[in-house]
């Protein structure tokens, strides 16, 4: 019984060592195709294109409003009142930004931005570079041979040449400015730390200049969306006041010349009547007075709210021009093929083994 119990062990033990022998016996096999992995790796690694990335890091700094509702939390949550869920819904939270900037809306805003080479000596739109001075692997060209191929033949029969829409309309966009703004998003990445609120933004591109520029124009934007976002409604009852304030100032001073002019004409005149629209012209003038005063104190107030709705942001890390480059990573590309290449002899072997003792 014993030894029937050891005995499939030790053929599979004779097994597995068998087939390391086998396969040590076909170690010219791998050195063949490990070479022509480690060429192939070579190849595409060199192929592709080099890309910079730069990457900016900012964090938001607690408003004035958010402090005295912080300061106040305590004596909140003794009466049972959550204040954090009261502040949370006037503002943009940060977790959104990833989905802010990778917004049609928001990307299309980048396209008319210029961006410049190292020496200043070539100036485009972002669009424009990103359209045409794009550089790409030499297979890609040939992968899209057909579909340019069929393009051009469709356009020489039908007679239809596709025309170069300068305006951009978000609702309905040329298939030239969806290839573009497809290939901008995925060159941008927006990551925000739950716990401290860091944003860190990142941008991708073949030139390490126009990286720079792009995230610091990028960051920008994104400052000026979120302010807008914040102030947006506090500004809107800043214009409202403004206008009712400037309305009560012509009013008081309607009420104010009335009141006069009707003293410079009725003087020396005592009598019921001309007391009686005396003090009516009275009343209404500092009724108007009153209404104008109030409405020019709650101007200063909108003022100060629009102050503190304003976010303010701190760079912890500015954009700078990289200066090593992010993509391709050659070591990685030559040492995946080289594994894949393993791999595969590896199974082939093994297959071929298997199908040959069955």
């Amino acid at each position: 019984m014993d030894a029937s119990n050891h005995q499939p062990a030790n053929n599979r033990e004779i097994d597995i060592i068998e087939l390391i022998r086998y396969l040590w016996i076909k170690r010219k096999l791998y050195i063949k195709w490990g070479t022509i992995a480690v060429v192939a790796g070579l190849i595409i690694g060199f192929s592709l294109p080099k890309e910079y990335t730069t990457t900016v890091t900012l964090a938001p700094e607690a408003t004035e409003s958010s402090n005295k509702m912080n300061s106040l939390g305590g004596l909140a949550a003794m009466a049972g009142i959550d204040l954090n869920n009261v502040t949370s819904q006037d503002a943009l939270s940060p977790t959104l930004y990833p989905d802010i900037v990778h917004s049609t809306p928001f990307l299309l805003e980048l396209f008319p931005e210029e961006v410049t080479n190292k020496h200043k000596t070539q100036t485009y739109t972002l669009f424009e570079y990103m359209l045409k001075h794009q550089k790409t692997a030499w297979w890609n060209y040939i992968l899209k041979a057909p579909s340019r191929l069929i393009s051009t033949v469709y356009t020489f029969f039908s007679g239809k040449e596709e025309e170069e829409s300068k305006s951009i309309d978000p609702f309905h966009l040329t298939k030239e400015q969806e290839d573009v703004l497809k290939g901008l998003r995925m060159r941008i990445a927006v990551a925000v730390d739950k716990k401290t609120q860091v944003i860190t933004v990142s941008v991708q591109m073949q030139n390490p200049f126009i990286s720079a520029q792009v995230t610091r124009n990028l960051v920008s934007k994104l400052q000026t969306y979120i302010t807008r976002y914040r102030t947006q409604k506090a500004k809107q009852d800043l214009d409202f006041t403004d206008k009712v304030l400037r309305e009560a100032q012509a009013a008081y001073y309607k009420a104010q010349k009335a009141y006069a002019a009707f003293e410079d004409g009725n003087k020396n005149i005592i009598s019921s009547s001309y007391r009686t629209e005396q003090e009516r012209l009275r009343n209404e003038m500092t009724l108007t007075f009153n209404v104008y005063n109030t409405l020019a104190q709650k101007l200063e107030q909108d003022k100060l709210r629009v102050q503190e709705q304003t976010p303010v942001y701190t760079i912890i890390e500015p954009a700078t021009v990289p200066l090593r480059t992010s993509s391709p990573r050659k070591i990685t590309i030559l040492f995946g093929t080289v594994l894949f290449s393993i791999l595969c002899v590896t199974g082939y072997l093994v297959i071929k083994q298997l199908v040959t003792t069955l």
